[in-house]
């Protein structure tokens, strides 16, 4: 079984979902699930340096007093989750194709999930530019990736191509906003649902994986 996570690592909205969705397998495992983590920017024309958030948030939000009002929001449904969510001190909002391609690499290891909450914590914790390479590698060493390897896949064109290459087909699917949980390709949830919604989602996919033929299984 399989559930294809659209997301953006930059989305406070996808960041508690994916901490919902953990609540929901926790009442509903799934053994031998797979999760992918598919990229999907929010700001597909970023500079690559990014740019000043408060600057960024006020003008996506038609103002300073509605850019408070989403924040606390956010902070509110974080708080309810127990996550860190600590937006005054993040600065700027990165282009985030370097943290997707970190992703990807750590995804090669079987460790994308481990790097998505690093990078998640990164930056609604801790503030840090996760568009900036050498933070980037920080992040990665400091969760045991080898320093060496990492600057390597970064300093290279690894895995640009294949990011917006899926970052455009999630767009031809018809998603348009994140976070998307497409469940065994079939079945799909939009946005920061609580647990209670993920449920009869999973156990669809429970039913089909147990009636399916052996060759779809595989």
């Amino acid at each position: 079984m399989r559930i294809d996570v659209f997301f953006d690592v930059v989305c406070p909205w996808c960041y508690i979902g994916k901490h919902r969705l953990e609540r929901a397998l926790a009442i509903r495992p799934l053994p031998g699930l797979e999760i992918r983590w598919q990229p999907f920017q929010l700001n597909p024309e970023m500079p690559k340096v990014g740019v000043d958030r408060q600057s960024y948030m006020i003008a996506k939000f038609g103002g300073r007093e509605r850019m408070r009002q989403i924040n606390a929001v956010v902070a509110e449904a974080a708080a309810k989750e127990g996550l860190p969510l600590n937006q005054s001190i993040i600065r700027r909002t990165p282009n985030t194709v370097e943290a997707h391609r970190l992703i990807r690499h750590a995804g090669e290891l079987g460790e994308a999930d481990r790097m998505v909450d690093a990078l998640f914590s990164a930056y609604f914790a801790q503030g840090l530019d996760v568009g900036d390479r050498a933070t980037l590698i920080s992040i990665a060493v400091e969760i045991g990736f080898d320093r060496k390897r990492v600057a390597g896949v970064l300093a290279s064109e690894l895995g640009v191509a294949e990011i917006q290459t899926a970052d455009l087909r999630a767009r031809q699917l018809g998603i348009q906003a994140v976070p998307c949980f497409v469940f065994d390709g079939r079945y799909a949830v939009s946005g920061a649902q609580e647990p209670s919604a993920f449920l009869p989602l999973l156990d669809l996919s429970r039913e089909h994986a147990v009636s399916a033929p052996l060759s779809e299984r595989a």
